[in-house]
C-alpha cells in the first residue's frame, strides 16, 4: 500500500513537472533566442513573487539579448516573444498590422462579464473593434476638442483655488501628493466633458463618481491575478471570462449616463462635448443606453487615470529641473500677453517648448513596461540580416516601451532629462515615430484614440499650474524611484510629493 501511495505521489509529481515544462523548448524549435525559463517562475519571476515591479523582468531580458532582434522567454511556462527591433516593432504596429490587430487583452471580458470594458476599443478585436472605433473616431476631432477648452479653463480655476488654500502660512507654499491633485482635475475634467456633471474633486473630500472612477482603475490585484492564471493555464480564457469592474459601478455610471441624456434632451441643451457626439450617435444607429454608457466609461477611464499619471511626472520634472519650468513660464507669459491675458487653444496647441516637455517626460517616464499584442495569424517576422521568426497564432508579442526608451543606441544619454531632444530643429518628435522607438500612445490602426484630447488637457493644466506656482520637489518624495509592484501601470513607490507655491 505504501509502495502504491509512493508510486502515486510521484506520478503526480512527475505530471506537475511535464506540464510546468512542457513548452520550455518552445523558442528554440524556431531557433529565436532567449534566458533560460526557472521553474514555476519562468523569465519573469516578479509576476508571482511582487518582490519588485515586473518591469525590471522586462528590461533585465531585453539589456541581456542586445544583438537579438526578438526574444523568446516565458511568462511562467506560456512562451512569449520580445520584439527589440526598431524595424520589426514598426513591422508589428503597422505593416502587419493585420496579423497583430488584437490586444493580449481582447479575449480576457465578453460581454455578458463585463459590458461596459467589453465595449471599450482597448478590448475588442477584429469587427467589433472597428465598429467601435469607428463610432468614436469623430468625438475627438480638432474643432470638437477646442470647443470643450473652456471646461478645462474652469476646471483649473477650481484646481488654482483649491491649492492656494493648501497653502501652509509657515512656509509659504502647499505639499501635496501629485497624483492626487491632478487625478482630481482629470476626474472634473472628463467628468464635465462626458457626463456634463461637476464631480465636486476640490470641494467634496470622496465624491462619487471620482471613487467609482477609482474602482474602474483599482483593479490592480484582479489584473495581476488574471495575468498570472492566463500565463499559467492560457486555455482558462476560452471557457470563463473574467469581470474587472464591478457590478454596482457598473451601475452607477450606466445611470448618470441616462440622467445626463435625459435632462440635456428634457432642456433642449446644446453643448459640443463629447455627450453631445453619443446623443448624434444614438439617433444615427439606434445604439443601446449600455453601448452609450461604454463609451462614456472608456472615455472616462483612459482620460482619468493616464493623463493624471502624465501631468504628474512632468510637474515632478520640472520641479527637479527649474531652468526649464522658468523657460516655461516665461513662455506662458508671453503668450498670455499676445493672447490679451489667457492662452487660447491654438497658441497652447502650438507652444512648442510645452510640447518639447510632454515629448521628455512620456520618454522617460513611461506609463506601462510594455504594449502587448496578440498574434491573431502564423506569422513570419523577417529581421536584419534577413533572420526569420516566426510567430505562431496565439502568441502573445510584447513592444519593450520602456527599455527602448532607456537605450542608448535610440536616445543619447537616455537617462538625461533634456527636452531639446524633441525641439523641432532635432525634428521633433517624429523622427523618433518613424524609427519605431517613441510610440507612447501606441502607432497604427491602434493608435489612442484620445491622444488630442488628453495632450490638450495635459497641457492645459500645466500652463495652469506653471503659470501660477513656482513648484519644487519634496523631501517625501523618494528618490530614485522603485516602481511599485503593487500598481500595474509604473508609479514610484511612496509617491511623488511637490511643494506648490504661490507666485504673486
Amino acid at each position: 500500500m505504501l509502495f502504491i501511495l509512493l508510486g502515486s505521489v510521484v506520478a503526480f509529481v512527475a505530471l506537475v513537472y511535464v506540464f510546468l515544462t512542457w513548452e520550455f523548448g518552445f523558442w528554440e524549435k524556431y531557433d529565436v533566442k532567449g534566458p533560460k525559463p526557472r521553474l514555476l517562475l519562468g523569465n519573469l519571476p516578479f509576476l508571482l513573487t511582487h518582490k519588485r515591479h515586473i518591469v525590471y523582468n522586462y528590461d533585465q531580458i531585453y539589456n541581456d539579448f542586445k544583438t537579438e532582434p526578438a526574444v523568446g522567454y516565458y511568462s511562467i511556462r506560456t512562451p512569449q516573444l520580445m520584439i527589440r527591433d526598431p524595424d520589426l516593432i514598426k513591422e508589428v504596429l503597422s505593416k502587419s498590422f493585420s496579423n497583430f490587430a488584437a490586444n493580449d487583452f481582447s479575449d480576457t471580458v465578453d460581454e455578458k462579464s463585463d459590458p461596459l470594458l467589453a465595449r471599450n476599443p482597448f478590448s475588442l478585436s477584429g469587427e467589433k473593434w472597428k465598429t467601435r472605433r469607428a463610432e468614436i473616431t469623430p468625438a475627438f476631432t480638432n474643432n470638437r476638442i477646442k470647443a470643450m477648452t473652456h471646461l478645462m479653463d474652469e476646471v483649473c480655476e477650481r484646481m488654482t483655488k483649491y491649492v492656494k488654500n493648501q497653502v501652509d502660512s509657515s512656509t509659504g507654499s502647499a505639499t501635496m501628493d501629485a497624483k492626487e491633485l491632478m487625478a482630481k482635475y482629470t476626474t472634473d475634467v472628463v467628468a464635465s466633458c462626458i457626463f456634463a456633471i461637476d464631480a465636486q474633486s476640490f470641494v467634496k473630500e470622496n465624491p462619487e463618481i471620482r471613487e467609482m472612477g477609482k474602482r474602474i482603475m483599482n483593479f490592480n490585484f484582479v489584473v495581476q491575478l488574471v495575468l498570472l492564471v492566463t500565463t499559467f493555464c492560457p486555455s482558462v480564457k476560452n471557457f470563463y471570462k473574467f469581470t474587472f469592474i464591478p457590478k454596482d459601478t457598473e451601475q452607477f455610471f450606466i445611470r448618470i449616463m441616462q440622467d445626463a441624456i435625459r435632462y440635456r434632451k428634457e432642456n433642449n441643451i446644446n453643448r459640443t462635448d463629447y455627450l453631445d457626439h453619443l446623443l448624434q450617435l444614438q439617433e444615427r444607429k439606434q445604439i443601446t443606453d449600455i453601448d452609450i454608457a461604454g463609451h462614456g466609461v472608456s472615455f472616462f477611464a483612459d482620460g482619468f487615470e493616464t493623463s493624471s499619471i502624465v501631468l504628474t511626472y512632468c510637474l515632478y520634472d520640472l520641479a527637479k529641473n527649474r531652468h526649464v519650468q522658468e523657460e516655461l513660464r516665461n513662455d506662458i507669459r508671453k503668450a498670455k500677453e499676445i493672447g490679451s491675458g489667457s492662452v487660447s487653444y491654438e497658441q497652447l496647441m502650438e507652444m512648442a517648448l510645452l510640447e518639447q516637455i510632454l515629448c521628455e517626460t512620456m520618454r522617460i517616464h513611461p506609463l506601462i513596461a510594455v504594449l502587448a499584442k496578440r498574434c491573431t495569424a502564423d506569422t513570419t517576422l523577417v529581421g536584419p540580416k534577413d533572420r526569420k521568426i516566426v510567430v505562431k497564432k496565439g502568441t502573445t508579442v510584447v513592444l519593450p516601451y520602456y527599455s527602448i526608451s532607456f537605450d542608448s543606441d535610440h536616445f543619447a544619454d537616455p537617462y538625461k532629462y533634456d527636452p531639446s531632444r524633441f525641439s523641432p530643429e532635432n525634428g521633433g518628435s517624429k523622427v523618433f515615430r518613424e524609427r519605431g522607438v517613441y510610440f507612447p500612445f501606441g502607432d497604427g490602426p491602434r493608435m489612442c484614440l484620445g491622444m488630442r484630447f488628453a495632450l490638450a488637457q495635459v497641457k492645459r493644466a500645466v500652463v495652469e499650474i506653471v503659470d501660477r506656482f513656482s513648484i519644487s520637489v519634496n523631501d517625501k518624495t523618494i528618490e530614485p524611484f522603485e516602481m511599485d509592484p503593487a500598481q500595474f501601470m509604473l508609479m514610484p513607490k511612496g509617491g511623488i510629493w511637490l511643494d506648490f507655491k504661490p507666485i504673486a
